[in-house]
């Protein structure tokens, strides 16, 4: 490009430097999704950067508005006009006028629409309504409004009506953990187990060393039975030999 000159490059660092640090600006700490304390993102208002006449600037002048306004759109993680700026810098003097002057306003208030409606994802009744009613009026005045103060506010009152998980986690916990250990030694069932076999033993043995039950029934009428026939056979012997001797006598 003709007009890229090294004293335009010097001029455009000089302007660059100092827009760094009012990009990164924050405000007093505000809630997360999560609930959680966390720094707010300051949105920048580009229309404060505009201190220029587009008609009239030079194009060193508009160069160095174009890289203000890229800064400023990539400290705030915007989708579209970062790559539609870069563009036109990339492009002719007169297409990066025409698009400051015409195509960047309605570029900007797209990205600004878009971050609004990321803030309802997962959002509590105040939030959706808080979004709900700037993304119906539409204006960027609106939107900064919003990201800036007024989504922390309705953040603020959702959390403050959510119940507390707390108290019901805390009573559940610690019965648990008290009845499992306590049954699990029981001295009772290991000394009522060892007396049962030395008794068992002690009854069903029949010939121990502490005598055995007395033998009735079957057994003592067998016995008795043999015992009459041996008498019977000790009889009978008796008066054989006897009858015998007087014989032999005679």
């Amino acid at each position: 490009m003709r007009w890229k000159i090294p004293a335009g490059a010097l001029m455009a660092l000089v302007f660059l430097i100092p827009a760094a640090p009012a990009v990164a600006q924050t405000e007093s700490p505000g809630l997360n999704e999560s609930c959680q304390t966390v720094e707010r993102k300051v949105y920048k208002d580009i229309h404060k950067l505009v201190t220029i006449d587009l008609d009239t600037a030079t194009n060193v002048e508009v160069r160095v508005l174009a890289n203000q306004i890229l800064a400023a759109a990539t400290a705030d993680s915007l989708l579209v006009l970062p790559r539609a700026t870069q563009e036109r810098l990339d492009g002719t003097a007169e297409d990066l006028r025409e698009f400051l002057k015409d195509d960047m306003q309605n570029t900007w208030s797209t990205d600004l629409r878009i971050t609004v409606a990321r803030t309802l994802t997962g959002a509590g009744t105040n939030v959706n309504e808080a979004a709900q009613k700037v993304l119906r009026d539409g204006a960027i005045d609106a939107y900064l409004a919003y990201l800036n103060n007024g989504l922390y506010a309705a953040r603020a009152l959702d959390c403050a009506s959510q119940p507390t998980a707390t108290p019901t986690s805390q009573p559940t916990a610690t019965p648990t953990s008290q009845p499992t250990t306590t049954p699990s030694a029981s001295p009772s069932a290991t000394t009522t187990v060892a007396p049962t076999p030395t008794s068992s033993a002690s009854l069903g043995a029949p010939g121990g060393e502490g005598g055995g039950l007395p033998v009735t029934g079957a057994n003592t009428a067998t016995v008795a039975g043999i015992g009459g026939a041996l008498l019977l056979l000790g009889w009978a012997g008796y008066l054989i030999g006897r009858r015998r001797r007087s014989r032999f006598v005679a």
